[in-house]
């Protein structure tokens, strides 16, 4: 009851922005572009949906990417339209690349486009961005190394020893800013994500 409160909490916060940003009749993201990577099977439906409603809420034009096109199937339900393959992804032409988590992100922590987007992201100074379990494949990658960033804490404390492993610096909190790459440690952290997200992009256009 508490976590469905808290959520719908959320959601109402997000549903506010639109009139806010309504009232000084400007939106701050109008003609960004951000790609959405997530898992076909089993993303986490909070790590997609809050930061999407904010950055289109606040202009910005959201692409979904997956291993297919279709119909991709949250941890909780929620069905998402992916746009493109992410075979043929590219963070050109984009102001940055969102990597959703959930437990069907671990199939993307090798995934040769995954971890090419990611480097390609990085190279370009895009904002690059990963949640939950999504951070991995920013440390498989070579991202990471030297940055500070958090990660879903495994209870077997595997998923800060891989984060460690490939030269990341890991910091025990919900979000951390890094440079242009920003990491988050699950879904009560992602409005937060989302908001920091929001932040770089706005800070960037001024």
């Amino acid at each position: 009851m508490k976590r469905m409160r808290c959520a719908m909490a959320l959601v109402a916060f997000v549903s506010l922005l639109p009139l806010a940003w309504a009232a000084r009749g400007t939106k701050p993201l109008a003609g960004r572009k951000v790609l959405m990577v997530i898992a076909y099977r089993n993303f986490r439906d909070e790590e997609y949906k809050l930061p999407r409603r904010l950055l289109e809420s606040a202009g910005a034009k959201v692409v979904v990417a997956s291993t297919k096109v279709g119909t991709a199937v949250g941890m909780l339900g929620l069905r998402a339209k992916v746009d493109i393959p992410l075979s043929k992804a590219s963070a050109k032409g984009f102001d940055a690349v969102i990597f959703v988590g959930g437990s069907g992100t671990t199939a993307l922590w090798g995934n040769k486009d995954a971890l090419r987007l990611a480097r390609e992201a990085a190279k370009r100074r895009k904002v690059l961005a990963a949640i939950c379990l999504a951070p991995i494949i920013l440390a498989n990658a070579g991202v990471l190394r030297g940055k500070r960033a958090t990660v879903w804490p495994s209870p077997d404390g595997r998923t800060v020893r891989m984060l460690k492993s490939k030269g990341a610096v890991y910091v025990n909190k919900p979000v951390v800013k890094s440079g242009n790459i920003i990491t988050a440690n699950g879904p009560k952290a992602a409005l937060s994500f989302a908001r920091e997200i929001l932040k770089a992009l706005t800070v960037r256009r001024k």
